[in-house]
């Protein structure tokens, strides 16, 4: 007889990307920055390891609330620090949504949505998007008057399509919260600036972001969630005592106040994915007009997985992604340096002649 939980017994848990532990790949599955952060980033890391780590850290992260506060304009209690966005969605999981309520998401998206609405005992339903990535609002209505929580990823995962504010706010359910999900928001052509949270829908919505992505600091674990103050003190309540280190406070604050060294990153980023897109739609790929740092690629003739192995063997790693109940695969292509692009291109031109 198991003692674990039924609920988790029955569950697959979320499967990260592949994390190769050996050297030479070009790894463009994981949305990872190829750049590096920011060299203030790298010296406050250094000031902070060198701090007394025998002592606890500001369970409060109230120099960390204060810069995203200045940079967003919104009051430092406006805001609650987490080990990485994920950990907010956790939060917000366990704050709002009792066992048997409504978790809703768009599907196909991340997935993990589900996985965690599952740890909770919560019930979810997915959304399903449109074949060119949009939503069907009045199809979904019912399911999203009776949601606590809607989940909504803005730039969506894989496609890396963004929805106009007037949609997000279509999806506010009456008697709950829409969560958006900025993990990609820097990268968007016109990166959104918490407006939402200022509009006469702002106190039924809460932004979660993270540093993995724009930041460059996958490697550290940091997000946050911006909402209007009765949510913050409630989401405060659950998360754990001390759930921010030291470290990674000293460096998503240092972060936040190198602006330009980030930005500078993303528009190197929708450079390249702007030349990519083309350069695969060259070689026979249809591919969606993405708003992240990833392109979401899809060929007629060769199967997806296919490509995938075959670019493996050449240690390129992609992420190929199916989600069979609406008959949807491709490829999901992280935005990597020129150089790295450039050796995926001539492999991919390489694989497709030789069919």
């Amino acid at each position: 007889m198991s003692l674990v939980r039924p609920r988790v017994d029955c569950i697959e848990g979320y499967v990260p990307g592949e994390q190769p532990q050996d050297g030479g790949w070009v790894k463009l599955n994981t949305n990872e920055n190829p750049y590096p952060p920011s060299p203030q980033v790298v010296e406050a890391i250094e000031r902070a390891a060198r701090a007394p780590l025998n002592k606890y850290p500001d369970p409060l992260a109230t120099a960390f609330r204060r810069a995203v506060g200045e940079l967003f304009d919104v009051d430092p209690d406006w805001v609650l620090p987490a080990n990485g966005s994920d950990e907010n969605l956790t939060i917000l999981l366990r704050t709002y949504v009792d066992p048997g309520e409504l978790v809703s998401y768009p599907y196909p998206s991340y997935i993990l949505y589900e996985t965690l609405a599952d740890l909770q005992g919560a019930d979810h339903r997915r959304l399903t998007l449109r074949p060119d990535w949009s939503w069907d609002v009045e199809g979904a209505r019912e399911t999203i008057n009776h949601s606590k929580l809607v989940i909504v990823p803005n730039p969506n995962s894989p496609s890396g399509n963004r929805w106009d504010d007037t949609t997000i706010c279509s999806l506010i359910p009456p008697r709950g919260l829409l969560v958006l999900d900025e993990a990609y928001g820097d990268f968007a052509d016109e990166p959104h600036r918490m407006q939402l949270l200022q509009s006469e829908h702002g106190p039924r919505i809460v932004v979660t972001r993270t540093f993995s992505k724009s930041y460059s600091l996958a490697g550290l674990r940091l997000g946050f969630a911006v909402a209007h103050p009765e949510h913050i003190t409630a989401m405060r309540k659950v998360k754990d005592s001390y759930n921010c280190d030291a470290v990674a406070l000293a460096a998503g604050t240092a972060a936040l106040l190198d602006q330009q060294w980030m930005l500078d990153n993303c528009r190197k980023i929708r450079a390249t994915r702007a030349r990519l897109s083309e350069q695969l739609e060259r070689l026979g790929f249809d591919v969606v007009d993405s708003q992240a740092n990833f392109v979401w690629a899809t060929h007629p003739e060769r199967p997806h997985r296919e490509l995938y192995e075959q670019l493996k063997s050449q240690k390129i790693l992609v992420r190929f992604m199916q989600f069979p109940d609406v008959g949807v695969d491709g490829l999901r292509i992280t935005i990597g340096t020129d150089v790295e692009i450039d050796r995926l291109l001539e492999a991919l031109a390489d694989i497709l002649r030789s069919s």
